[in-house]
């Protein structure tokens, strides 16, 4: 069931977040960072103010009362922002992200809103890759990626965000 996330889920939301971007957990999915980042990928503060600001509309994905997939959708003039996209990295390949996906087109028609855009780091191929295949193209906009005291570079690579974008 997707429904919108609540002051109360902000703990096992956090922890979940966490868990499938960044350490040793998120290693059991494909979508981590763990060999790209180190730290946090979020904190219940963050998440907190996310939830507080009413441009933002995070939902979650749940089954037996357990938060395992989430979507951050910010309300931007003429787009919908995506962010966050999360699936309990045990549970990954098994369509949760591609609901929460369709949710977010069905949000951002709802709004009267022409297209999605996303940012995606620019080395995780494999993830893009799966983007594309659901609709999303690269816009060809870039921009660095922050540095900062919670997302720790380990990477022998530059990061630097790419845009994608979907016309819904």
């Amino acid at each position: 069931m997707i429904t919108k996330v609540t002051l109360q889920d902000i703990p096992s939301l956090t922890a979940l977040i966490n868990s499938a971007y960044r350490g040793e957990t998120s290693k059991k999915g494909w979508t981590t960072e763990a060999h790209l980042l180190e730290g946090k990928r979020t904190t219940e503060e963050e998440l907190t103010e996310i939830i507080a600001d009413p441009k933002n509309t995070f939902l979650k994905y749940t089954e037996n009362d357990q938060i395992i997939g989430s979507v951050l959708l910010v309300e931007k003039e003429h787009q919908l922002y995506l962010g966050m996209l999360t699936v309990s990295p045990e549970l990954q390949n098994s369509g949760i992200g591609k609901k929460l996906l369709a949710e977010g087109e069905k949000h951002a028609k709802t709004l009267g809103l022409s297209s999605i855009i996303m940012t995606v780091v620019s080395v995780r191929s494999e993830l893009i890759a799966w983007y594309k295949r659901h609709g999303y193209v690269e816009t060809g906009e870039r921009e660095p990626f922050p540095a900062s005291d919670i997302h720790i570079n380990v990477s022998d690579k530059p990061l630097e965000f790419i845009y994608l974008e979907k016309r819904v």
